[in-house]
């Protein structure tokens, strides 16, 4: 059982993400008997549901960071000293190439939203998204297309844009 109410509930149904109030969560879930059997991982202050490999991975990792913590704190394992470049020069940083479980999942849950609102659009407004996000058109190359100045390009854009924006957050 969770120990705290999550903002929104992401549920898999016919392969797209849906999003769903905790109360509406918790309604189908004492209705259906198959909502018991679902997986999920906590991102942003919001439950996600996964396939059994992604929650495992997650909790592997997370008990796998809970654990070297522990490990640094008891035997100061980790030192600043040791990490420099060929020169002995200590790095400034150091990148971490592993996936973000959770910057992936919102960023899918964010494309899911976006191809839904696209077809909401007219279709200038589609063909001008298309050129400039997709088919990697500049403004200007997208106003000599369609016979208008970049800055109309560019207010056409912002406009269109702050109409996806509104379409997706509602």
């Amino acid at each position: 059982m969770v120990k705290y109410a999550p903002r929104k509930v992401f549920i898999k149904e016919s392969g797209r993400y849906v999003e769903l109030s905790y109360m509406d969560f918790c309604r189908r879930r004492e209705s259906d008997q198959t909502y018991m059997d679902k997986l999920f991982i906590p991102v942003q202050g919001c439950l996600l549901e996964v396939v059994r490999e992604q929650y495992t991975d997650f909790y592997r990792d997370k008990e796998r960071w809970r654990y070297l913590k522990k490990l640094d704190t008891k035997n100061s394992l980790l030192s600043l000293d040791g990490f420099t470049d060929s020169e002995g020069k200590p790095l400034d940083f150091i990148a971490d190439e592993a996936a973000d479980i959770a910057e992936t999942v919102v960023n899918a849950v964010m494309v899911d939203r976006l191809k839904a609102a696209l077809p909401l659009l007219s279709d200038s407004e589609q063909e001008l998204i298309q050129a400039i996000f997709f088919d990697g058109l500049s403004e200007r190359e997208v106003g000599a297309r369609f016979g208008i100045t970049q800055s109309v390009v560019n207010k056409r854009k912002a406009r269109i844009l702050r109409k996806l924006r509104k379409i997706i957050e509602n």
